[in-house]
């Protein structure tokens, strides 16, 4: 390689390397404002995964997003509806997690950024159903950090419902 050639090449590693150790990047800064601050949470009913009883909420996504969130020092400010106008909510930047029982096969594929699964139960019809949360597509920090929260406590929600790991 010709010295002018090398020095060309070092000259644009060097450029693009600060750039490199923000991956990944939320564009629109979810992670970063919701730590220490808010976490937007859309809720949809579905036992045991998520339920609102008297204005309390329960369920397995309930206390993990709550956890999750703790561990931000965020607050969860909750949204409840059905999947459809919370995916919408989502899609437009007003939500920044969906919970509700999601599964791989939900319709929401194509409108949401799904994370990977994290426990696997036995569905009515006796297949497995893996299990998965929406985030706001792009916001790729808050998809990545959710699901290493998500990694750490799958063992504890399989046995909590007699389900398996991913």
């Amino acid at each position: 390689m010709r010295p002018r050639t090398f020095l060309a090449v070092a000259v644009a590693v060097l450029v693009a390397a600060p750039g490199c150790a923000a991956i990944p990047v939320d564009p629109e800064g979810t992670l970063e404002r919701a730590s220490g601050g808010v976490l937007r949470v859309g809720m949809s009913e579905h036992e045991p995964w998520t339920a609102l009883d008297d204005g309390e909420r329960s369920g397995v996504e309930v206390r993990l997003i709550e956890e999750f969130a703790a561990g931000r020092d965020a607050d969860v400010e909750w949204q409840d509806g059905g999947e459809e106008s919370l995916i919408e909510q989502l899609h437009r930047g007003e939500l920044d997690v969906v919970v509700g029982g999601l599964t791989e096969k939900t319709p929401w594929v194509d409108a949401a950024a799904l994370t990977r699964p994290y426990v696997v139960v036995t569905g009515p019809d006796g297949s497995p159903e893996p299990h998965v949360m929406a985030a706001r597509r792009g916001e790729n920090a808050l998809l990545v950090a959710l699901e290493r929260f998500l990694l750490e406590h799958e063992a504890a929600v399989a046995d909590e419902l007699d389900g398996e790991r991913p």
